[in-house]
């Protein structure tokens, strides 16, 4: 049973993703909060395995909830997928660098929310195919050019370092794998140890390494 918190403003909105929850026969929602000041208090009491956390929020906002599970060793397993009602919020990075391991937008279609869910509950990240190419048109290039090296990225490897710029153009496992004529296990391999180097939390986050490293192939 994965275990789901939601923290939203909107009374309207948590009510929406309480009923399709409940309908979800492998979700038990353990923890609701309508700011990020109980969001947090809710979290670590419930100590949940995703977290749909609000971007926006009275109180303290969700970045800064996202900045305190991430920083809490007691929530290393907890997963934050953020949620905005726009389809390309000006913190998207900054959710990204935080340690979000997705990002929704609100009118997302429900079978895709409950697949985020479970992806990111499997270890995954899971970013909206929208999303994910305009953040990386809007912010990759601009930012990885003026942006500094991670500190570890010699630890890579040269093939690491091949494949973590194609995870930062978005591509799947398969998709790499494909356009490298290598087999997915290799690269799931590959990105496995690329992000054990960098000390990325989850996929997303090496995303952003890899755009500030100025990776992208």
């Amino acid at each position: 049973m994965i275990r789901v918190a939601i923290a939203d403003d909107q009374a309207l909105v948590r009510m929406g993703l309480r009923v399709l929850l409940d309908d979800a026969d492998d979700i038990e929602l353990v923890a609701e909060a309508e700011d990020g000041v109980a969001a947090l208090e809710a979290v670590r009491r419930t100590r949940p395995d995703v977290v749909l956390l609000d971007i926006r929020m009275p109180g303290q906002d969700g970045l800064a909830v996202l900045a305190d599970i991430t920083a809490d060793p007691d929530l290393a397993a907890t997963r934050v997928v953020m949620l905005t009602t726009f389809s390309l919020d000006e913190y998207v990075f900054t959710a990204l660098s935080s340690g979000a391991s997705g990002f929704l937008v609100k009118d997302s279609d429900p079978t895709e929310l409950l697949r985020a869910i479970r992806v990111v509950a499997d270890g995954g990240s899971l970013l909206s195919p929208e999303v994910t190419r305009r953040v990386i048109e809007e912010f990759g290039v601009r930012r990885s050019g003026a942006g500094t090296p991670h500190p570890q990225l010699h630890l890579l490897t040269d093939r690491e370092k091949e494949i973590a710029g194609w995870v930062a153009t978005g591509a799947s496992n398969d998709e790499i794998a494909a356009a490298l004529v290598v087999s997915p296990a290799t690269v799931r391999t590959h990105v496995g140890r690329a992000m054990i180097k960098l000390g990325a939390r989850d996929r997303a986050q090496l995303v952003v390494f890899a755009m500030q490293s100025g990776l992208a192939p």
